[in-house]
């Protein structure tokens, strides 16, 4: 007998992150993941300190305070919140819980690349929907809807564009999809985002609805893997049945927990975000360079076409300057750069300047 892996897996495209390292550059301007230009609270720096002294003991396997202070700061209820390494992990448990051989997923065109690569680990198939001029189709995901769908993966505000759609879109699209489907409202960027609070409100008045967040973005935490998602109390407690028990050390639970606490440093980071990004935009459109507003930490810059781009992009690696292209999510003609300091974000725009000969 030959050893085999389950149906879907061998289909399964690795998936490839922002580059971190350029030849002939030891510190290069990484802006190709998002990451939170400002680094760690220092509140959590302090917590991570402290846990060095129960490294031998075993964390909580209900992670009862990190949950009680993500409901106290988001005014939610905790016994509705589950926790996970990185948001990828809930929603993973997601797709393993509720899909499988025969099953759909939808997800929409340039969403998120691990939306698929769940939905086959599952043993589900995948179905991509497009997007309307890069923004979430509400009604083209419902015409994709039929008794074979079981969940839908929505990222709002979305990665790599940017954009998003308003809670009214999102409730309808949740109001209207078949009964035995879960709308996953993947919120990594929510924070960057304003009035919006990543459907939370909404999985309070619904049982088809669960929302993701991420302390990798605005809490800087991304090197330790945190996440959570919120909703209904049934389906929190299918997925904690497949959760292993000690799946966050205690280090990760004490530093989220110091971090989520830190609102004065979430608020700096949020309000930086949003004056540079716009800042970014404004250059790149002066540039003759097409981007939308963007609802997140990073912008899309769209060249002419994928020529361009990539010439873009190898004049920016000339110069130490690392961003990312996103030809895998169907904008090949596209750069995502991370909103970064107000030093980094000039020394990005003045490199582009250089490169379309405006400088």
């Amino acid at each position: 007998m030959t050893i085999t892996p389950q149906p879907g897996i061998m289909d399964i495209a690795l998936y490839v992150g922002g580059q971190s390292r350029l030849e002939g550059h030891a510190s290069p301007l990484k802006l190709s993941s998002n990451e939170n230009p400002y680094g760690t609270s220092t509140r959590a720096l302090a917590a991570l300190e402290r846990s060095a002294a129960t490294l031998h003991r075993y964390p909580s396997t209900d992670h009862a305070e990190l949950r009680a202070a993500i409901a106290e700061i988001h005014e939610l209820d905790a016994e509705r919140i589950i926790c996970g390494v990185g948001s990828d992990e809930v929603l993973q448990f997601l797709a393993q819980c509720y899909a499988g051989p025969g099953d759909e997923v939808i997800h929409t065109e340039h969403g998120f690349a691990m939306y698929p690569i769940l939905a086959r680990a599952a043993g589900a198939t995948p179905i991509e929907v497009a997007e309307r001029e890069r923004v979430v189709d509400v009604d083209a995901i419902l015409a994709a809807c039929n008794e074979r769908t079981r969940i839908i993966y929505l990222t709002n505000p979305g990665n790599p564009t940017g954009t998003m759609i308003p809670i009214t879109e999102v409730a309808r699209l949740a109001e209207a999809i078949p009964d035995q489907v879960i709308l996953v409202l993947d919120g990594a960027y929510v924070e960057f985002a304003e009035d919006y609070d990543g459907g939370a409100r909404l999985v309070e008045t619904r049982d088809n609805v669960v929302m993701t967040r991420t302390f990798s973005k605005i809490h800087g935490l991304g090197g330790l893997r945190i996440g959570w998602g919120y909703g209904p109390r049934a389906i929190i407690d299918v997925l904690n049945r497949v959760r292993q028990p000690f799946n966050l050390s205690s280090t990760q639970l004490s530093v989220a927990e110091a971090a989520i606490r830190d609102e004065g440093f979430t608020e700096h980071c949020r309000a930086e975000n949003a004056r540079l990004r716009g800042w970014l935009r404004d250059k790149l459109l002066g540039l003759g360079i097409a981007c939308d507003e963007s609802h997140a930490n990073y912008v899309l810059a769209r060249f002419a076409d994928e020529a361009e781009a990539g010439a873009c992009d190898g004049a920016l690696r000339a110069e130490g300057i690392l961003v990312r292209r996103v030809g895998g999510y169907g904008l090949p003609q596209a750069l995502r750069i991370t909103v970064g300091d107000e030093a980094g974000c000039t020394r990005v725009i003045d490199a582009i300047a250089r490169f379309k000969g405006a400088a």
